[in-house]
């Protein structure tokens, strides 16, 4: 076979019009041709996979999961007058961590009190408990734990003058307290000085026979007290790993911030507190029940407030009060649960790298499920748990796995990579919202020895699944509590 190359009519080469001889056999001339094919197959194919890497698993350097030992703020975040900063209460943004040695709890002990908190949330829904009644006036001086172990705290002014506290805020929880001078029985070590309400122009203590002392009992789950010379209304709280408090019911100026402030605000003021509440001042209600912080302040911010959680805790995040300024937030409705405090959610479905698992969404409808911002680890139904285990697994499988992290069974060791490639988790909820998982909503981080997947199964698919707070890591999270539905939007923070 002969091939001529001539050019065309008018066109000029330099050096005239030539022929070049070539023999090439069929055999030769196919063989180039499928070569040719394949190639350019091989190549479309990999542009392929790389992308398909990239849609469906996080590339982490693994130096970002680790939290720092100082604080980073991020410029993200909204700029409402009624923002407060989010801070996690062991990590190095946490004042309540300054100017002492501080053993910090292990993870053991995190994972552990977790456990507690969960068991607590299970019986206090569960249609089935059947939990002593306890005399508020007189509730048991045991030595408590941490309400929770991943909790995040934020500061707010209380009275007037104001006294800054840190307070833990809690989605789980209504009755707002704190510690209050002369801790009349003990009162546990705290960072802040303790308030003292007789410093205070504008409190007020609360009498036995008003609607605000009665409704106590279905916000505390016990009957509220009566100070006999005083007349004055008693609370009684107490948590599942046997912390508690008890004070008196009063009523006080609580500033937001600066240019933020609630007059008459209901709370308890704590005269026998004990517990390892991690040094804060108390607790920032933002349950559902109307003693709640959410409920008392509905003309002010109409029953909606957002919060970030910052993705490791050298970080800072941000808890907002009113309208969220996120245009890009999805929203799903709420959904009804067992307690008129918890915020209830319809999960439908997972997805891991991109496949959708096989889960029936009556697994989920079964026990019915919360997100709750005081869990730390999300808590599934066994057999959902199970499913979504095996399909991260198969992503993982170059990783070498590490030994067991208390209710975690599922971890690598990650000490010989810089760069790791992680399945996308996300959750689809009613309403046809799904919503993926930041790498640090998916992992939880010991060491780099020791990295694992941050979700445990439930004992069993009748009991009720918790989207704990790993799982909303940077993620904008969104309560509009008037309107029954809760969103969920990307970036919030860092």
């Amino acid at each position: 076979m002969e091939f001529v190359y001539k050019p065309l009519q008018g066109q000029k080469f330099g050096i005239g019009s030539y022929t070049i001889p070539f023999q090439m056999s069929p055999f030769l001339f196919v063989s180039l041709a499928i070569l040719f094919f394949l190639c350019f197959l091989e190549n479309n194919f990999a542009i392929q996979t790389h992308h398909d890497v990239h849609q469906y698993t996080h590339l982490v350097h693994i130096n970002s999961l680790l939290p720092s030992s100082s604080c980073s703020s991020s410029n993200k975040g909204p700029k409402n007058k009624a923002s407060l900063n989010v801070v996690h209460k062991h990590g190095p943004c946490s004042q309540l961590n300054n100017g002492k040695t501080k053993i910090l709890p292990t993870h053991n002990d995190i994972l552990n009190i977790d456990k507690e908190r969960v068991n607590y949330i299970h019986n206090k829904i569960s249609k089935k408990k059947n939990m002593e009644e306890l005399d508020s006036s007189n509730l048991p001086a045991k030595s408590g734990s941490l309400i929770g172990s991943g909790n995040y705290f934020v500061v707010v002014g209380l009275g007037s003058p104001k006294r800054d506290l840190s307070l833990i805020f809690d989605t789980g929880s209504d009755l707002t307290w704190t510690q209050c001078q002369p801790c009349a029985r003990s009162c546990y070590k705290q960072q802040d000085e303790i308030y003292d309400p007789s410093k205070s122009t504008s409190y007020q203590n609360i009498t036995c026979t008003t609607s605000e002392c009665t409704q106590l009992s279905t916000a505390t789950g016990n009957e509220p007290g009566c100070a006999k010379l005083t007349n004055a209304c008693i609370y009684g709280i107490q948590y599942g790993d046997q912390s508690f408090s008890v004070g008196y019911f009063g009523r006080e100026r609580l500033t937001v911030t600066a240019k933020d402030s609630v007059d008459g605000f209901l709370f308890g003021c704590g005269q026998n507190n004990q517990g390892l509440f991690g040094g804060s001042a108390g607790l920032l209600g933002l349950g559902r029940h109307p003693i709640s912080f959410v409920q008392q302040t509905s003309l002010k911010y109409h029953k909606t407030f957002s919060y970030c959680l910052p993705s490791t805790s050298s970080a800072i995040g941000h808890l907002t009060f009113g309208a969220t300024s996120n245009n890009y937030v999805k929203y799903t409705p709420f959904s009804t649960t067992g307690s008129n405090s918890f915020y209830g959610l319809d999960i439908v479905g997972i997805t891991v790298a991109g496949t959708k698992l096989p889960i029936s969404s009556s697994i989920f409808s079964t026990g019915g499920a919360i997100i709750d911002s005081g869990t730390v680890i999300t808590r599934l139904p066994p057999t959902a748990y199970s499913v979504l285990r095996d399909a991260f697994k198969k992503g993982m499988l170059k990783y070498p796995p590490a030994s067991a992290l208390s209710l975690l069974d599922t971890c690598y060791d990650l000490s010989g990579s810089k760069v790791v490639s992680v399945p996308k988790i996300s959750f689809t909820f009613g309403g046809d919202v799904t919503v993926d998982l930041a790498a640090s909503g998916i992992l939880y981080v010991a060491s780099v020895k020791q990295v694992c997947l941050a979700f445990a199964a439930n004992g069993d698919d009748s009991d009720l699944t918790i989207f704990g707070n790993v799982q909303q890591r940077t993620l904008e999270v969104v309560y509009d509590v008037g309107g029954g539905k809760i969103g969920f939007g990307y970036g919030g923070c860092k």
